[in-house]
């Protein structure tokens, strides 16, 4: 019992130490101190043998990935492995040099570097010297210098453009049609290809730093082995020549052929026009065998070459022939695909027609869409620096922000059964708003207060109907200068669109949008969220209609926070959201009158006297659900609203938004009431007011 613990402590520390030595970090540096090794230690001539074979092999293996990955970013790590296969030659180099110059003389030298030195250059030292110089010269002045060069531009040109990404991602983003994740990994992968090129442009130094080492070390291997073969070992000097030149071509060879391959393969990834869905060799073959006249074309000149005088005709002939079934198999397998694409269209991936999918796919309306007549078409194309777009993106951002809730994606488009100069906005398949622009000219509005007016077209802002003046781009500044309000038809679009946006926001609002609020709060809130929704106390119908009412007053439902926390403390009793909504807007007090507020934080109200309160009151039927219905006599409710209209005229000269102030338990009734006769309209409840703000009468509202 006594031997069994530290039997088993062995068992573990054995165990341990295994697990580190499996670490691919351990085994990476390992192999990084083995390269420096390299060029410190002599080197067995087998161990020598098998890292030279290494070398050939890694080199081959990096080309053959290169050649097989989409995107030059999954090879993200090449220039380190760059860095590091250039090391690892030079250690080689190191080490064969000692081999060499120590025991050559002996006949023990490195096989790889004999056979290379003997079976590849024929044993002909000088045939090996210009092979490898010729090795040398396409290595550094061909591939390493072009693949340099495109991997100079390429970090130019990504950083340059990484900005432009950016703001394409947030604008995405910002239209609902990527999610946060996406967005994130797509903005991680403009980061890494800035960084991937930038450091294949440091790389490709690397490679033609190794190509002039190269040199130097054969240079310095064949006169420090010419000296020691004549002034140490005695040879003769064509002896010495002989030997050592040989040994030390056959080296550089050994050295300079993975080097070659290793550059090809930064030449193959940097050159590479971004990602591709399939490998090179099949995207190159398939744009090769796109256009199978350019072959026919070079069947016939080879075929013309092969009987031009002095020619060999075999091989031209034998090349014709070929190029000739090659453009046959082209334009066959040309024709094939491109049927293959005309069914896929029509085919589904269950072998069914989608043709009826195209008929449904009709049915399909759009939440929100901008149609233009042909002559705004540059407005809103992006190729014709038509910003648009551009500010719907900006504006759909900003109702997010203000409203807490994301506009559906606006779908722009042209109708040829407008006016030229014409738009409609459209809501889910209807028309909310038209109006009609000149494309070439500003819109100059009138403030009211405009003394000397400015020559121009007449015309009206389509948004808020305020009498205006088409003026051209030269008179502008003085439009400007005389106090007119100058926008051009951009803005004009854009501002339109927003106005009704917000008019219309709660029949964005569903339950399939609701739903996604409630999943982005379950993070901040849960409780909350559990207590209203999981706890069954309001369904998600209910939970909907509450956050309607608040944005068809044009309550922002951002503090969703507040929203459900309001509704988890009344839901238990209260199941009307008409009801449910009182309680929400009294706990959104601050938020609803913040934009109400003059510049000296007051608010500017009229009244109700309390007798016409108390008429509203006593015409206010409730119903079984908690709701109310007010059912008031035509001629008292027409006579309500005359009042309510003559008094409302008393903020023509405070130029602040129209707001009525009355008691609670009418403020709903009072303003289905007043809205539907006078539309814009604000109705504030008493107890919506948070303690402390000041509020300033300029008119009672009685009988």
């Amino acid at each position: 019992m006594a031997n069994a613990t530290p039997k088993k402590d062995q068992v573990s520390a054995g165990s341990n130490i295994l697990a580190i030595l499996k670490s691919p970090d351990i085994q990476f540096a390992a192999a990084l101190i083995a390269i420096i090794f390299t060029m410190i230690m002599p080197l067995p001539m087998l161990l020598l043998d098998m890292f030279l074979a290494t070398s050939i092999a890694m080199s081959i293996l990096i080309l053959m990935i290169s050649v097989y990955v989409k995107d030059p970013l999954e090879f993200s790590t090449f220039p380190t492995i760059l860095l590091i296969t250039t090391l690892f030659r030079l250690g080689l180099n190191v080490a064969t040099t000692r081999s060499i110059l120590l025991e050559a003389h002996t006949g023990h030298t490195s096989a790889v570097v004999t056979s290379f030195g003997n079976f590849v250059v024929g044993g002909n030292y000088f045939v090996g010297f210009v092979m490898f110089a010729i090795l040398i010269v396409i290595n550094f002045m061909v591939i390493t210098k072009g693949a340099g060069r495109i991997a100079e531009v390429g970090a130019r040109f990504t950083l340059d453009a990484m900005p432009g990404k950016q703001m394409a991602i947030d604008a995405e983003l910002n239209a609902g049609l990527i999610d946060r994740k996406e967005a994130k990994e797509r903005r991680q992968k403009v980061e890494l290809a800035a960084d991937f090129y930038g450091a294949m442009d440091g790389a490709s130094k690397f490679v033609r730093g190794d190509a002039i080492a190269g040199i130097i070390i054969t240079a310095i291997n064949v006169i420090v082995g010419l000296i020691l073969g004549v002034v140490v070992h005695g040879m003769s000097f064509g002896q010495a020549a002989e030997l050592y030149t040989l040994l030390t071509i056959g080296d550089g060879l050994v050295s300079q052929i993975p080097a070659l391959i290793i550059s090809t393969a930064a030449g193959v990834i940097v050159t590479r026009a971004g990602a591709m869905e399939e490998g090179l060799s099949q995207v190159v073959s398939n744009q090769i065998f796109n256009y199978p006249r350019a072959i026919y074309i070079c069947a016939g000149l080879l075929g013309v070459m092969a009987v031009i005088p002095g020619m060999p005709f075999v091989p031209f002939a034998l090349l014709a022939v070929l190029c000739y079934f090659l453009a046959r198999y082209a334009q066959k397998n040309l024709a094939e695909r491109t049927e293959a694409a005309l069914i896929k269209d029509t085919i589904g991936p269950d072998g069914k027609e989608t043709k009826k999918d195209s008929i449904e796919s009709l049915l399909h309306i759009e939440i929100l869409s901008l149609e233009v007549g042909v002559g705004l078409i540059p407005l809103v194309d992006a190729h014709q620096d038509g910003e648009v777009l551009e500010r719907i993106v900006s504006a759909r951002k900003q109702f997010a922000q203000d409203m807490g809730i994301v506009v559906p994606m606006v779908m722009v488009k042209d109708n040829i059964q407008l006016r030229p100069g014409d738009y409609q906005i459209m809501l889910k398949g209807n028309v909310i708003g038209r109006g009609s622009l000149m494309a070439d000219y500003y819109l100059a509005m009138d403030p009211g207060d405009i003394v000397e007016t400015i020559p121009g077209i007449p015309g009206k802002e389509p948004a808020y109907g305020l009498d205006a003046v088409w003026v051209k781009s030269s008179q502008r500044e003085e439009a400007s200068f005389r106090g007119y309000t100058v926008v051009n038809c951009a803005t004009v679009i854009v501002t339109h669109l927003t106005k009704l946006i917000e008019e219309h926001s709660f029949e964005l609002l569903g339950r399939q949008e609701t739903q996604s609020l409630i999943e982005g709060l379950k993070e901040e809130a849960p409780k909350a969220v559990e207590e209203v929704i999981a706890a069954d106390r309001l369904s998600l119908g209910e939970v909907v209609k509450v956050l309607q009412n608040l944005l068809a007053e044009r309550v922002s439902i951002r503090d969703l926070r507040s929203i459900f926390e309001t509704l988890a403390d009344h839901a238990r009793m209260i199941k009307s959201p008409d009801v449910l909504t009182r309680y929400v807007r009294k706990s959104l007090g601050r938020g609803i009158i913040r934009k109400y507020l003059t510049p000296d934080e007051k608010l500017v109200v009229v009244t109700f006297d309390r007798a016409v309160e108390d008429l509203i009151a006593s015409g206010i039927n409730q119903r079984e659900d908690g709701s109310t219905a007010l059912m008031l006599e035509p001629e008292i409710a027409q006579r309500i609203l005359n009042r309510v209209a003559e008094t409302l005229e008393n903020f023509q000269q405070t130029g602040t938004q129209p707001i009525i102030l009355c008691g609670s338990y009418i403020r709903w009734d009072i303003r289905q009431l007043v809205n539907r006769f006078i539309p814009g309209v604000v109705v504030l409840a008493f107890d919506e007011i948070p303690a402390g703000t000041q509020t300033k009468s300029i008119g009672i509202v009685s009988l």
